[in-house]
């Protein structure tokens, strides 16, 4: 994962965490729900790629 591609990641998961935020100070259900599921997104492909990347290293030695 290149370093655009991480901080695009981090800039979702955070915007993800502001809009669930805003969603519990305003009780909205919706936008509440919009962002914990942008923030799980977001850490989903950052895991893919940690996985990934763990399984180049083991099998390029």
């Amino acid at each position: 994962m290149s370093f655009t591609d991480k901080a695009k990641s981090k800039a979702q998961e955070m915007a993800g965490a502001a809009k669930e935020r805003i969603g519990d100070a305003t009780d909205n259900e919706r936008m509440r729900a919009e962002g914990a599921a942008q923030q799980q997104e977001a850490r989903g492909r950052q895991a893919g790629e940690r996985a990934g990347q763990e399984a180049r290293q083991k099998f390029s030695k």
